[in-house]
């Protein structure tokens, strides 16, 4: 089954600074009835303007991945931290049993990212963060874990999730596949361009909740840019 949640209809927000599109509730956008896909609990489309950002502020029990589209972000936190992540690269903060992080665009032109929480397995633990690129000519024509909770997934930013993170681009014609377990959780959403996912059309920053599909055969209408993730 695949359910189409089309960006048009994303809540969100527009704070000036920062316009937010949320894939589920957040924030001030609530709707009982989209609360999570599996251990997946937040996916926001964030475009933050130049030298300006999320000041610092406290997380625990949450995985959080970002996925940088355009620009950069630079992250600090109560850890000691610091870094800047630019576009194709990924971070991942484990809150554990709590942190505080801020997260500034300092770069001169929109920074544009994706915001994703997952659910970790286990509550508490000693807080991590860590940054990783992952260029896009290394995941052209195949999808790449760029963050896991699977030790067998080596390459991959670890989370402390029953989930794994999953990138490629695909140029017009090309396809990919992917086979998940049973009873798992897929949400996928093209960063750029255009996919038909099952013979399901999906267009830039639309989403796309999947679920007892036995494979996913991803094809590119056009040059594009995709993220997937495969959560319990």
């Amino acid at each position: 089954m695949i359910e189409l949640k089309p960006f048009s209809k994303l809540g969100g927000a527009d704070h000036g600074w920062l316009k937010a599109k949320h894939h589920f509730s957040f924030a001030s956008y609530y709707d009982p009835e989209n609360m999570s896909h599996g251990a997946l609990r937040v996916w926001n489309d964030d475009e933050i303007a130049p030298n300006t950002g999320f000041p610092p502020h406290p997380h625990a029990n949450m995985e959080i991945i970002t996925y940088v589209r355009e620009g950069a972000i630079t992250h600090r936190d109560s850890l000691g931290n610091q870094g800047r992540t630019e576009a194709g690269d990924v971070q991942v903060m484990s809150a554990g049993s709590g942190i505080r992080h801020s997260e500034y665009n300092l770069e001169p032109t929109l920074t544009r990212i994706f915001q994703i929480w997952i659910q970790p397995t286990t509550q508490g633990g000693q807080p991590t963060w860590g940054s990783k690129p992952f260029p896009k000519a290394n995941r052209s024509g195949k999808l790449v874990t760029i963050a896991s909770g699977f030790a067998d997934d080596e390459d991959a930013l670890p989370i402390r999730a029953d989930a794994r993170v999953l990138a490629t681009t695909l140029k017009a014609g090309e396809s990919a596949e992917y086979e998940p377990g049973k009873a798992r959780n897929l949400y996928l959403v093209p960063a750029a361009g255009r996919v038909e996912v099952n013979g399901v059309e999906v267009n830039a920053r639309d989403g796309a909740a999947i679920s007892d599909e036995a494979k996913l055969m991803i094809k590119a209408l056009e040059d594009s840019e995709l993220v997937l993730v495969d959560a319990a």
